[in-house]
């Protein structure tokens, strides 16, 4: 089954007294928002579930898709990976038995902490651009399962 992390599309700067969690987009992050929530709509699963942080940047970006979505506080910016492995029904090794595809929008430092520990076993900081996907997929291979890397798209390549 798939895992897609799609990193909110580019905000607005922290204005002075503002708040992370209120932080827009900004015009081309919604012009970002819309290409790729047209290409994911062209390939994912009609029973993709989308799950996104409430900050109203992620909101936005996942808005975009025109599909049902789940706002959750586990998914918050500073959230711990495994908080969003378990919102997605998870493990390192993959989802659970009969799990449907699942699409988060959240933020970095933790979409790029997911990646890692899903492909390398390891937590490390990789990057996860503004705006792009890292579509992970779990299979079984001979016998065992694994978590392999099937697209990775930031939306300038559109």
């Amino acid at each position: 089954m798939d895992l897609i992390l799609w990193r909110h599309a580019e905000a607005e700067l922290l204005p002075e007294g503002g708040t992370d969690v209120a932080r827009r987009l900004t015009p081309k992050g919604e012009r970002q928002a819309q290409r790729m929530a047209a290409w994911l709509n062209s390939r994912l699963a009609e029973n993709c579930r989308v799950i996104a942080s409430p900050a109203v940047r992620t909101h936005r970006t996942a808005l975009a898709l025109g599909r049902d979505l789940q706002l959750l506080p586990a998914l918050l910016p500073d959230a711990e990976p495994q908080a969003l492995l378990e919102a997605a029904g998870w493990s390192l090794t993959g989802p659970g038995a009969g799990a449907a595809p699942v699409l988060l929008v959240g933020h970095q430092p933790t979409l790029g902490r997911v990646a890692a520990l899903l492909l390398s076993a390891q937590d490390q900081a990789w990057a996860v651009k503004k705006g792009a996907i890292w579509w992970l997929r779990a299979r079984e291979r001979r016998g065992r399962p694994e978590v392999t890397l099937h697209t990775v798209l930031a939306p300038d390549q559109l």
